[in-house]
């Protein structure tokens, strides 16, 4: 653990993270601007059909802990928690309205905050990805899943139950230091009328059918991975695209941008049918980044890769250090977006240019909206 004195602290994903005085962090770099302040640890962001840009919040945790299940371990464990999420949308003139609260947030040992962590619309209602429910996060009558939002008036209700699935149904692999038994809920997309979704701490991508809440695995990191921690997800082309995190300290060139089908590697290339039940392969792997929390596939079909921070000179994440690289057709990388703090979430606007919740990772009040123009 590293010593708090004379440094500034970021909780990160169950890590305190510090920031030498003399380890100055580089400034944005002149394609991006923060055009939005004050935000309580700002994650997914999406647009809606209305053209604003909502944002996912974890909150502030909260003062609830629980005695009567299975608890996070220390130095992490246990959490407290409350209903301090919530999500925000930014109109055009950067207006910020919000949309709904009173959502589950978790605060751990270390200050780390889980809350609201992505946001689909599908089929025109707004999903949100709660990773702050569960007993284990303090918040045992709300567990971690999706909710469906109505955004005219706030009013939230669950479709899918995470955590009920987590506790009946185990990964090949957990990992007992370091294991979440209501999960880390992290990113989601919306593929043939269902959500996928992402489960960091166990390794898994999940199916989620809103009408039934019907909830299915569609593959095991763990049993083919081992513990690389995947965060993000989108879709192209039949496949799944998958970015890590990995572990800390931070090996540089570790994470990677893996590829996720229904059919085994080697066998085809085609389109798979989605709609046929798994299992699913990893069929190719990406690598050269670190500390991956973001995918975002651009107006050009260019897949981009945001990092939270991959070239710092410590060993954890520090602030300045994070950027957006671009996977070339050729496969080499450009970096895009430079000089950004523990960013955790990205999304492509109408517009095309690039939206990144910056300070996603920091203390509740330090996230920002930055938005980049991109080539």
């Amino acid at each position: 653990m590293l010593s708090p004195m004379k440094y500034v602290l970021l909780p990160v994903f169950g890590m305190a993270v510090s920031l030498a005085p003399q380890a100055l962090p580089a400034q944005l770099s002149a394609n991006a601007v923060v055009v939005a302040r004050g935000l309580n640890g700002p994650r997914g962001l999406h647009f809606g059909p209305d053209g604003d840009l909502y944002v996912a919040e974890a909150g502030t945790g909260g003062t609830n802990s629980t005695t009567d299940c299975p608890q996070v371990v220390p130095p992490v464990g246990p959490y407290k928690g409350g209903m301090t999420a919530r999500i925000s949308k930014f109109d055009k003139n950067w207006n910020q309205t919000i949309v709904a609260s009173g959502l589950p947030s978790a605060a751990d040992a270390m200050g780390d905050l889980m809350g609201v962590a992505d946001l689909q619309f599908m089929n025109g209602t707004l999903y949100a990805l709660i990773a702050g429910g569960g007993c284990s996060h303090g918040n045992d009558t709300y567990p971690s899943g999706v909710v469906s939002v109505n955004t005219s008036n706030g009013t939230w209700r669950y479709v899918g139950d995470v955590s009920a699935f987590m506790h009946a149904n185990p990964v090949q692999y957990p990992n007992a230091g370091d294991f979440e038994p209501d999960g880390s809920l992290y990113s989601m997309t919306s593929v043939n009328n269902a959500l996928h979704l992402i489960e960091p701490n166990s390794g898994q991508l999940l199916r989620l059918d809103t009408f039934s809440g019907n909830i299915t695995r569609e593959i095991d990191f763990s049993a083919s991975q081992g513990h690389i921690v995947p965060t993000s997800v989108v879709y192209k082309n039949g496949s799944y695209l998958v970015g890590n995190l990995n572990l800390f300290p931070i090996e540089p060139h570790t994470s990677q941008v893996l590829t996720v089908s229904n059919f085994p590697s080697g066998t085809g290339t085609g389109v798979p049918g989605l709609n046929v039940p798994g299992p699913y392969y990893v069929n190719a792997a990406k690598a050269g980044f670190a500390t991956i929390t973001g995918l975002a596939l651009g107006p050009n079909g260019m897949l981009y890769v945001l990092q939270m921070a991959p070239d710092t000179p410590s060993q954890y994440p520090q602030p300045g250090y994070g950027k957006v690289t671009k996977i070339n057709p050729d496969g080499s990388l450009t970096d895009v977006v430079t000089g950004l703090s523990v960013p955790t979430g990205m999304t492509f606007g109408p517009n095309g240019k690039l939206y990144i919740s910056n300070w996603g990772a920091a203390g509740a009040g330090a996230g920002q909206i930055v938005v980049a123009t991109v080539p």
